[in-house]
């Protein structure tokens, strides 16, 4: 009787998840398909300067973090689904938008747009996959749930690089064409009728969400400096080679979702938390002061085991700590820490870059990511019984 219990409790539902992680990675692939050509697009369309091709290229954060709590809070009245195929039409519309000759601050509003789709895209995918896991395989699914969305950026950016030589328009067309694949997908997936209402009212940004959406924040660190500065570290070392560490990092980053994502579900996520913070931070002090390529490229398998755990057992924190009714906004308000941390640690890494040199990049991050750890330590784990949540914010 045991047995059978468990492995009805164990049993994913394999068709849904495929809807919905296709869903997901058809998506950020036509959202990044036009990532490496707006760029030229818009120098050579508008002879932009720098600054302005900058808030072109980045716009879509800026929404995206102010809305993936509206996100959240609208997929918990209105269900997952509704949401998640809204985001996918705009993604969708916004690839056609991209046709029209509507001038640079057009442009601009069709990135705004494209933000508000992806939050929508990936904050109502996630709490749906949540909703539809095993209560033992949460942790597990949230990590896979970022490897499709991490997966549909690096190939949408290929994609991009590769079809820009026949032409903007064919990369807009894709764009939109990839975005409807994902409407189909999701459209597939039978809905789930949403929690419900709370005695909470309409809330934004819950308590449960802000410790580990903190420390989310701090650990993003180590990404935008890996991400902006690798390079020109090794490159200043003699070493060069940049590229391999971050392929690296890339290839291990997704390999150990899917070889041991199930740890926070197995171990806890705060033990998982605490161990992926100092993994990570272990992983950038190697890469700050490595005389060589093999010990970056080590230095990057380290970061890369303990960045990977960590988002989702930080996720896991916010879920077993919030009300099912409530977790779409939980995890919509945990998700804005990320884009808040790289709009924070984009500019100040380049600052500590200018001033201190390269290697201060890594050590400046490493410091984020163990104080990352001593904050996830601070949430602690939920006593038996209901969830409850304190909200901290309110859409009124």
């Amino acid at each position: 009787m045991t047995g059978a219990g468990d492995t009805t409790r164990s049993r994913i539902p394999r068709l849904s998840l495929i809807g919905i992680f296709g869903g997901l990675f058809f998506g950020y692939v036509g959202l990044a398909v036009a990532i490496p050509v707006l760029p030229r697009f818009v120098r050579e369309s508008f002879d932009a300067s720098d600054f302005e091709i900058g808030s072109t290229v980045l716009a879509t954060g800026l929404t995206a973090l102010l809305m993936r709590p509206v996100a959240g809070y609208l997929s918990d009245r209105h269900g997952h689904r509704v949401v998640m195929l809204s985001g996918a039409l705009i993604v969708a519309v916004g690839g056609l938008l991209y046709f029209l000759p509507i001038g640079l601050a057009g442009l601009i509003a069709i990135r705004l747009l494209l933000g508000v789709g992806e939050a929508a895209l990936f904050t109502a995918g996630a709490v749906w996959t949540v909703s539809l896991a095993p209560h033992n395989r949460r942790g597990q699914l949230i990590g896979l749930y970022g490897v499709s969305m991490w997966g549909g950026i690096s190939v949408g950016t290929f994609l991009g690089a590769v079809l820009v030589r026949f032409g903007f328009e064919v990369v807009w067309g894709c764009s939109a064409g990839v975005a409807f694949v994902a409407l189909a997908l999701i459209a597939a997936v039978p809905a789930r009728a949403p929690a419900g209402a709370t005695s909470g009212g309409g809330r934004l940004l819950l308590r449960p969400a802000m410790v580990p959406g903190v420390a989310l924040g701090l650990a993003s660190a180590g990404y935008a400096g890996l991400a902006a500065f690798v390079l020109l570290h090794l490159e200043a070392r003699g070493i060069g080679s940049g590229a391999i560490v971050l392929g690296g990092f890339s290839a291990v980053y997704a390999g150990t979702r899917l070889f041991i994502g199930h740890l926070p579900d197995r171990l806890g996520p705060r033990r998982v938390a605490a161990w992926s913070g100092i993994g990570e931070a272990a992983g950038l002090l190697i890469i700050a002061v490595a005389p060589n390529l093999p010990i970056a490229v080590l230095g990057s398998v380290v970061m890369g085991v303990g960045f990977s755990l960590l988002h989702p057992s930080l996720a896991l924190m916010v879920m077993n700590r919030t009300e099912a009714s409530q977790q779409g906004a939980a995890i919509g308000a945990y998700t804005s820490f990320w884009d808040l941390g790289l709009a924070v640690w984009g500019p100040l890494t380049g600052a500590v870059a200018t001033g201190l040199g390269y290697p201060a990049v890594f050590l400046v991050a490493a410091v984020c990511a163990a104080t990352a750890t001593c904050v996830a330590l601070r949430v602690r784990d939920p006593s038996p019984g209901p969830a409850t949540s304190t909200e901290i914010g309110s859409t009124r």
